[in-house]
């Protein structure tokens, strides 16, 4: 049995599916199981079985929670979803995987620190020569000269912020000191235009490069893409290479970058499956169905078996949950 725990499942249906459907495309035998720490959380209606567990502010109460899961239910793979516990879970890998039978998907802690810290990740950047726009220090922004001087639109983003909360643009000097005051631990950035691109990256257990698959965002709601396009740009796909040869995460990588006059300049790089991250596995990277392959002990090359221009559409879908908290399914307009 090889059973995978999806941690904060949330709204992430389609990451649920994809698992669902690789196993079942191999011929594997296995759970989904999905955990969150709400039972409205609707992933958890879509998986095989499902898990409340505590917040993850609690800390190691959280971790020895997970840890109880994979136990009483033989998980062979952890996969997490959100930014906010990829800190926590790093630091407690050997933890976890010394105290069950299971495998962290989750680079080590040193690159989750540069991924999770936007100037870490500015620093890392700058330091081996990919462009980025530049960031204002405190000093800078309280200079009433550099202030003077600054171009307008810029801007602002939370030093550890997801989702795009709290990201906005700033169009003046009353904007910008308005923001700095409404959002903790700011970062301010010159203003990026051009055509913006999420890369996803598959890399296996030794950080060897299996999958890159450019897509440009056409549309995002709260962050996350809702039209893309999936498109083999070269120009990125080598950039991108590089990056992943630098930094050495491993398993899904989600890289969000532009085109613009200087050339390809990075926005952040989140070291999970993006909310986006199906698009690429639908097109034929699949990411889900490399990582089956790899606890089976099978060795991947690179490839690009994945088809060019498919463009994808994301839409919300409701489902009925009845008195006893149990999914009702719809067939043909009706539910039973």
């Amino acid at each position: 049995m090889t059973n995978v725990l999806i941690l904060s499942a949330g709204r992430r249906v389609e990451l649920v599916n994809c698992f669902k459907n690789a196993r079942d495309r191999l011929g594997i035998k296995g759970n989904i199981v999905a955990a969150d720490c709400s039972e409205l959380a609707p992933a958890l209606y879509f998986a095989d079985m499902n898990e409340i567990v505590p917040r993850i502010s609690e800390g190691d109460v959280y971790v020895d929670a997970i840890i109880r899961i994979c136990n009483n239910l033989d998980i062979a793979l952890i996969v997490p979803t959100i930014d906010t516990e990829l800190i926590l879970l790093a630091e407690n890998k050997e933890k976890i995987e010394s105290s069950s039978n299971a495998k962290l998907l989750i680079s080590d802690e040193s690159v989750i620190s540069v991924c999770r810290n936007k100037k870490n990740t500015q620093k890392f950047l700058e330091k081996h020569g990919f462009l980025v726009p530049r960031m204002f220090s405190d000093e800078e922004l309280d200079d009433e000269v550099v202030r003077k001087k600054l171009k307008f639109p810029l801007f602002i983003k939370p030093l550890d912020g997801s989702s795009s909360i709290n990201a906005f643009k700033v169009n003046s000097p009353e904007e910008l000191e308005t923001y700095r005051k409404l959002i903790d631990k700011p970062i301010v950035q010159d203003f990026m235009e051009g055509t913006e691109y999420t890369v996803d990256v598959f890399l296996d257990f030794e950080s060897h490069i299996i999958t890159v698959v450019p897509r440009v965002r056409i549309a995002t709601r709260s962050g996350e893409i809702a039209k893309g396009l999936i498109i083999r740009d070269r120009e990125i796909m080598r950039d991108v290479t590089r990056l992943m040869q630098i930094l050495k995460p491993i398993g899904h990588i989600t890289v969000q970058c532009m085109k613009t006059k200087r050339g390809i300049e990075y926005i952040e790089i989140n070291p999970r499956f993006g909310g986006g991250a199906p698009m690429s596995i639908m097109a034929g990277a699949d990411s889900c169905e490399n990582v089956y392959k790899l606890l089976a002990g099978e060795k991947l090359e690179y490839n690009e078996n994945y088809r060019d221009h498919l463009t994808f559409l994301r839409f919300d879908q409701s489902i009925m949950l009845n008195e006893n908290m149990e999914r009702e399914f719809e067939y043909e307009g009706s539910y039973f």
